[in-house]
């Protein structure tokens, strides 16, 4: 079952990477937007600590990013967090 707003933020972050003008962030983008497409189908999704996670990382990516980049991230991060909401605890 493949969930859209996981592979949205794949696809944010994919674009993001591509946008980036730093080797090191394109490489963590370009791996955060692996792990999210996978998340997305798989057959259990993640739970609230490891969306937190790459939340924290996606805030400290967007710091010295371009304003391309940070849009994309920004992008996914509203489609983390509308996932995040239909994740059952805390």
């Amino acid at each position: 079952m493949t969930r859209e707003e996981l592979q949205t933020a794949s696809e944010e972050l994919r674009q993001a990477s591509t946008a980036a003008s730093d080797e090191a962030a394109q490489r963590r983008l370009y791996d955060l937007s692996d792990q999210f497409a996978t998340l997305a189908a798989a057959e259990n999704g993640p739970d609230h600590g490891r969306l937190a996670r790459h939340l924290n990382a996606l805030s400290e990516l967007r710091d010295g990013a371009g304003e391309d980049v940070t849009a994309h991230i920004d992008a996914a991060e509203t489609a983390i967090t509308a996932y995040r909401e239909t994740v059952d605890g805390v």
